[in-house]
């Protein structure tokens, strides 16, 4: 039997390399660089006096939270072309979106933002696969430095962030259950998963499917344990670089 191996060489419950720049945006409130290997996303949070119309026509206590993916054309080997230039945004990218709004939404209390949304926007700077669950990751952290400077310029009084939020992508490539798929995996994977957990450990979210095959119960226990080893990494590295931050601000 050949030995397994995946193209990058790292064993199957490893994560690329997981990086965080903040103040990439300076004009956002709050903005960070996620780097999941060559997978980059920018993720920029700014807050709004207003909120949506439904919640005013309903009378709706509170705010709201919201989010906006987009693929900048030089993302990907082949430019895409602009949703702005199409005059629709496709469905991938709605769909991108709403994920990560949801995901948000599941550890805020929207009540502590009060007549405020506070706008979330992920831009892929380069796509080499796990884009959404990098905006995820990405989005949160922008969200939290933005709602601490909120804090601290008295726009806010309190943290809504009840906790915190990561995500990762798994799936079957060659017949193994393998963590956080770069492209070349993802394209071939018969399996593919996107699964977003708290930084306590419960699920969000678990979106999964086979690429015209199927999955045993087995399979799917060793994604999820996979998933699981990945968010709560993930989750640590979110938690030391929130920390430094902090420090940096309080130093300052």
């Amino acid at each position: 039997m050949t030995a397994f191996s995946r193209p990058d060489g790292r064993e199957k419950d490893v994560l690329r390399p997981i990086s965080f720049e903040a103040n990439f945006a300076p004009n956002a409130t709050g903005s960070v660089l996620v780097s999941f290997g060559n997978t980059k996303v920018i993720c920029g949070a700014s807050l709004e006096k207003k909120v949506p119309s439904w919640m005013r026509a309903q009378n709706v206590a509170g705010g709201w939270l919201t989010a906006e993916y987009s693929m900048l054309p030089y993302s990907t080997h082949d430019r895409k072309q602009r949703d702005s230039s199409k005059g629709r945004l496709d469905g991938r990218s709605v769909e991108i979106q709403r994920l990560i709004g949801r995901s948000l939404r599941a550890i805020v209390d929207l009540k502590k933002l009060p007549g405020y949304t506070l706008w979330v926007d992920c831009d892929v700077l380069q796509a080499d696969g796990g884009t959404r669950t990098a905006s995820i990751t990405g989005a949160y952290l922008a969200a939290r430095l933005a709602v601490e400077t909120l804090i601290e310029d008295k726009k806010l009084k309190e943290n809504p962030f009840s906790d915190s939020i990561a995500a990762i992508s798994v799936g079957i490539y060659e017949g193994h259950p393998v963590l956080d798929l770069p492209y070349l995996e993802d394209r071939d994977a018969s399996v593919d998963f996107n699964v977003v957990k708290t930084g306590s450990g419960d699920y969000v979210e678990i979106q999964g499917t086979g690429e015209e095959a199927t999955f045993s119960e087995v399979e799917l226990a060793a994604l999820l344990g996979l998933a699981t080893k990945g968010c709560k990494e993930i989750s640590t590295l979110q938690t030391t670089f929130l920390s430094q931050q902090l420090l940096k601000g309080l130093a300052g």
